[in-house]
């Protein structure tokens, strides 16, 4: 099983990365889901079960896992869906947000990265770090092409805020046009007045960093209350600087 694990001071945490193995695995990604998304940022999360968040593309999915290992207790995590197994699901968690039609072509080639979270006392440099190396490993084994994911913007001022990301993002970050996507619940952006001068939530500047572009307008979100922008990342792009700072130089070298 795919492990790499981060030596901090002693003062710190031990962390380790895997991949669930096992559905009492799964189920601990889920418990930190609810934490997170529910519980700490008021989602309103359609679940059969309380305190676990769980939908109809977790079984179709890999798990990713950062642990402490003095506690074992699972403190980040990633979903990721691969192209081929999105069809058994039904689609891509993200074609439940956006029209997909101009890039399903290339399913077989992406994974889809989502429900990334990690625990409060565990928002640091080590536990990302961890999680995009796990991301690099995924990449690798199954010759991933694309990466694909929503990334949110907080809409705490009705949308203002998240406007004005994307028409900063929309001047130099859009991808192609044969990527172009489209919202099926649009956030109206000529409604809203927010200045273009707005900053850069720190994991879209983060994924704009290492190469992603977004594929189109933000959609809205009423479950957690967020927009939503679709980034496209290919692999074959990835900027090495960066890349290297997140994922370490012998996976960067092995991607590209």
């Amino acid at each position: 099983m795919f492990q790499t694990q981060i030596f901090e001071k002693k003062e710190r945490p031990r962390l380790k990365v895997e991949f669930a193995a096992t559905r009492e695995d799964v189920l601990e990604a889920q418990r930190l889901r609810w934490r997170v998304f529910a519980e700490e940022f008021g989602a309103r999360l359609q679940s059969d079960v309380p305190g676990i968040d769980q939908d109809q593309y977790d079984p179709f999915c890999e798990h990713l896992l950062v642990r402490n290992t003095a506690t074992g207790e699972v403190v980040g995590t990633y979903r990721i869906l691969g192209g081929d197994r999105s069809l058994e699901a039904g689609g891509f968690y993200s074609e439940t947000e956006f029209d997909l039609t101009r890039i399903t072509h290339m399913r077989s080639q992406i994974m889809e990265m989502g429900r990334a979270c990690v625990h409060p006392d565990y928002r640091s440099g080590a536990t990302i770090t961890l999680l995009w190396a796990g991301l690099a490993d995924f990449i690798l084994r199954n010759n991933v092409q694309y990466l694909l994911g929503c990334a949110s913007v907080p809409m705490h001022d009705g949308g203002q805020y998240a406007a004005a990301v994307f028409r900063r993002l929309e001047r130099d970050r859009m991808g192609p046009a044969e990527w172009r996507v489209f919202p099926k619940c649009r956030l109206p952006l000529e409604k809203l007045t927010g200045e273009d001068s707005a900053d850069i939530p720190a994991l879209i500047r983060a994924y704009l960093r290492i190469g992603a572009v977004v594929c189109g307008e933000p959609a809205w979100d009423p479950d957690f209350n967020t927009a939503d922008l679709l980034l496209m990342l290919p692999t074959s792009k990835i900027d090495h600087r960066y890349a290297r700072h997140f994922l370490g130089s012998a996976e960067v070298d092995r991607i590209l």
